[in-house]
């Protein structure tokens, strides 16, 4: 897991978002902060509160749900 913060033209604060190691988001800060390291160390204490296993929880449903049987079997 990984926490990076981001800015948008149409809202300048910085906001903090939680990423797993697939890109996949996981959770994402409501209010903006003044500056970078402000969200990130905000995003950080976050990660540090979360409940490891409800976010495995959520990746497995985002997994789940994104996947595509294929029609041919792997042999593993």
């Amino acid at each position: 897991m990984q926490v990076t913060a981001f800015s948008a033209p149409a809202s300048p604060e910085w906001r903090w978002r939680i990423c797993d190691y697939a890109g996949e988001m996981v959770e994402e800060s409501r209010r903006g902060f003044p500056t970078i390291a402000a969200a990130v160390a905000t995003g950080m204490k976050r990660l540090g509160q979360m409940n490891l296993d409800q976010v495995k929880d959520a990746f497995r449903s985002r997994a789940v749900r994104s996947h595509r049987p294929t029609s041919r079997q792997r042999p593993w």
